[in-house]
């Protein structure tokens, strides 16, 4: 498998794309990187083609020459899984970003991939639809990386993730060959369900080139409330509460104490949120068609959270205010990378389970001698733990903290969960995957790669680790 790019390859490519190529030093810094910790690998080229007929000579022509090929979206990922780094060529969807058609009648959109997520929301609200799953980057990531990863983001906890809004997929696999996964329909029996085998699998089966999503209605309330907590393992045992209750937000987010006090300073209008005592807040959102029934939801919410250990409730009274909170909420991530060099590990258990996962982290805290970050989307049970290095000795955050990542991950599974619930495998978490599958399940899965993909040229070294021996 090539690694580097002859002459005779960019002039194929020069012929094809004109000036839609990077090469060597003229390769923008930009397609080395993507949010994943610290990681840089640059590609020999970058490739932007315009249309699923260039990605497919793209994809036939590498076939062909044995070249490793890396698809890549906006790189806001983080898990490593749009990085080239076996080097060779990026294949960029940048330019493939317009929107084909808004059906109003059936609820549906057709997409190409590139198209940022929040234009993408913005342009089905205008004609009154809703598409709900929404990242944390959904101001730049694109949603064919949300395909690739199947993301979710806060309102996951009512209407789910990437995956259960997805029709139907163009996709081209490895060897230049065109094909459309499902129908434009709700109910699809029909075969092998190829559609939800790509969403998720992250680049490394065929490179997706038109997305057909469904659609509802845009509800026209929401209510949101920031609820503070002198116990981030009490906040937790909040999120059941609700649900048992009969609840369903919109979403549910857990922010602890140094979430919000790496983050408050990033945000201009940020309200004072942290009082001494505070050690973590929960945002609940609540939306729909009936303000009446909203409110009543809200009262029944209070009443519950005031069994715990709790400060003064903040409502979000106007949109400034409930676009500050959200701001805040989204901006965490960004702001814990500014502060350290972090790993985040994406954990996911059933909801009634994230106190004993919160107990763990601080548990393996104290063992290892971290300092985590932790927030999420507690209403599923996602909980994003950012490791820290802060003042970490080199040979402390490279031989023990794999350690304790691997505790982590074994608490998570034992306690019905998995090792990513929206980031993917990539290349970070390849290591751990024998935590969530047998080999049985691991050897299917290089059985399937193998079908798709048989020189493993589109983005190898992701998802799956090297078989042993």
């Amino acid at each position: 498998m090539a690694e580097v790019i002859e002459e005779k390859h960019i002039h194929f490519f020069t012929q094809l794309l004109k000036d839609r190529i990077q090469t060597g030093p003229a390769i923008d810094a930009r397609y080395a990187s993507d949010h994943t910790e610290d990681f840089v690998f640059y590609p020999a080229i970058v490739v932007k083609p315009e249309t699923v007929e260039e990605v497919s000579a793209i994809l036939k022509y590498c076939y062909e020459q044995d070249l490793i090929v890396t698809p890549s979206g906006a790189r806001t990922g983080l898990s490593g899984g749009a990085l080239a780094n076996y080097g060779g060529v990026l294949l960029s969807l940048e330019r493939m970003n317009k929107i084909i058609h808004i059906d109003e009648k059936n609820h549906q959109v057709i997409t190409e991939p590139g198209i940022v997520t929040e234009e993408l929301q913005n342009a089905v609200k205008a004609v009154g639809l809703f598409y709900p799953p929404d990242p944390a980057s959904k101001g730049s990531c694109f949603i064919g990386g949300n395909i690739a990863e199947n993301s979710g983001g806060p309102k996951a906890v009512k209407y789910g993730v990437t995956k259960d809004w997805v029709l139907n997929l163009e996709v081209v696999l490895p060897n230049g060959d065109i094909l459309w996964t499902g129908a434009n329909v709700i109910k699809n029996a029909t075969g092998y369900n190829l559609t939800q085998l790509i969403i998720g699998s992250e680049g490394t089966l065929a490179v997706v080139t038109k997305i057909v999503l469904r659609l509802i209605p845009h509800p026209t309330h929401n209510l949101l409330l920031l609820v503070p907590f002198r116990s981030g393992v009490e906040a937790c045992e909040a999120v059941g509460k609700i649900f048992m209750a009969g609840i369903i937000p919109s979403g549910l987010e857990y922010m602890d104490r140094d979430a919000i006090l790496f983050t408050t300073p990033y945000v201009d209008d940020a309200p004072n949120l942290l009082q001494d005592d505070h050690d973590a807040h929960l945002l609940i959102e609540l939306d729909g068609f009936n303000p009446d029934v909203l409110m009543q939801e809200c009262e029944k919410i209070l009443e519950l959270v005031e069994q715990f250990d709790i400060d003064e409730v903040l409502f979000a009274e106007t949109e400034a205010q409930k676009e500050s909170l959200w701001r805040l909420r989204r901006k965490i991530g960004e702001c814990v990378k500014t502060h350290s060099i972090y790993k985040e590990e994406d954990t996911v258990v059933p909801r009634n389970e994230l106190p004993q996962l919160l107990k763990k982290v601080k548990e393996l805290e104290k063992k290892y001698g971290f300092k985590s970050v932790c927030y999420g989307h507690a209403g599923d049970g996602n909980l994003h733990v950012n490791i820290i290095k802060d003042n970490l000795d080199d040979d402390a955050w490279n031989n023990q903290l794999p350690h304790a990542i691997r505790e982590l991950f074994t608490e998570v599974v034992r306690l019905g969960g998995t090792i990513s619930g929206e980031h993917g495998i990539g290349l970070v978490q390849t290591p751990y995957m024998d935590l969530a599958f047998s080999e049985i399940g691991l050897d299917l899965m290089r059985s399937i790669k193998q079908v798709f993909d048989p020189k493993n040229l589109l983005n190898p070294g992701k998802v799956l680790p090297i078989k042993n021996q």
